[in-house]
């Protein structure tokens, strides 16, 4: 399953990540693609916030990992862009698939393939006119289906609203 929204600006990228914390649930996987600036920390920041985080959120580009907590909850932030293949199992994405608690977000998880389970959401971001992004979200598997269904019921009622 797979859908394609835009946003016209970094607080409408923020507001979907907001939207799609709100969904998540331990064990949840995203693998988030797309070029540099394209928005990918910024949805992230939304996810944190929808999780009900309050904490704000660095890119872990040069610390490979940020982990945000709340009760009964843990999750890992991590930005594979410097690691390459060979040493992806030393960063503890392993480790974090294991948490039963842990919420996990990759950014530039291609060099981290191997150790991802097939179940999880990959959305790959696309630069548009201006601040505008274009995000394609894939849902692999019955749980990231479910979570992709609930997000486009919610954007739906958002604009009946508006």
């Amino acid at each position: 399953m797979t859908q394609a929204l835009n946003t016209r600006g970094p607080d409408e990228t923020l507001s979907l990540g907001e939207r799609m914390g709100r969904l998540l649930k331990p064990l949840d996987i995203l693998c988030l693609r797309g070029e540099l600036g394209s928005g990918k920390t910024t949805f992230v920041s939304g996810l944190v916030r929808g999780l009900g985080i309050p904490a704000p959120v660095q890119s872990p580009t040069f610390t490979l990992e940020r982990i945000y907590r709340r009760k009964g909850l843990v999750f890992h932030h991590f930005d594979l862009y410097r690691v390459a293949a060979a040493h992806t199992g030393d960063v503890g994405i392993e480790a974090a698939l294991q948490d039963p608690a842990g919420v996990i977000a990759i950014e530039w998880p291609e060099s981290g393939d191997i150790y991802l389970p097939g179940d999880r959401l990959d959305l790959r971001f696309f630069h548009s006119q201006g601040d505008a992004r274009r995000i394609r979200i894939e849902a692999r598997g019955q749980r990231p289906k479910e979570i992709l269904a609930a997000l486009m019921r919610c954007g739906r009622s958002r604009r009946k609203a508006s």
